[in-house]
């Protein structure tokens, strides 16, 4: 039996993901902008909740996560589940691969930073 995909949900779907991607609108920016103080520092006053290391492992964990709900959506799907649809499936796979490649950009560039940081004469 061939699925159908249902092109509305999944334009509705992208257009979800299109609004999380945007940088804040000009009224946003106004409406925050008004409630900062003048001479105020963002983020100065406010200690590190955490260290680097462990931000980074929260990233590496959220990247798992996202690879294997895709993976458990694949099998889902797979088995004949009929409350998975192929669009939920591609797109948990499309996150899955795109955090994947950015935390792959962010390892590369952190190595790069270590080479430089070890190569600079004393």
């Amino acid at each position: 039996m061939v699925e159908r995909m249902d092109i509305n949900r999944l334009l509705v779907e992208m257009r979800a993901i299109k609004q999380q991607a945007m940088p804040p609108q000009v009224n946003d920016v106004k409406a925050l902008a008004g409630q900062i103080q003048p001479g105020t520092v963002i983020g100065a006053t406010e200690p590190p909740s955490s260290g680097f290391g462990e931000l980074f492992s929260k990233a590496v964990n959220s990247v798992n996560n996202t690879q294997q709900e895709s993976t458990a959506l694949a099998k889902a799907y797979e088995m004949g589940d009929q409350g998975v649809d192929i669009t939920d499936v591609m797109i948990a796979s499309q996150k899955a691969s795109v955090s994947f490649q950015a935390m792959l950009q962010v390892r590369n560039k952190l190595v790069d930073a270590y080479r430089d940081v070890m190569n600079m004469p004393i």
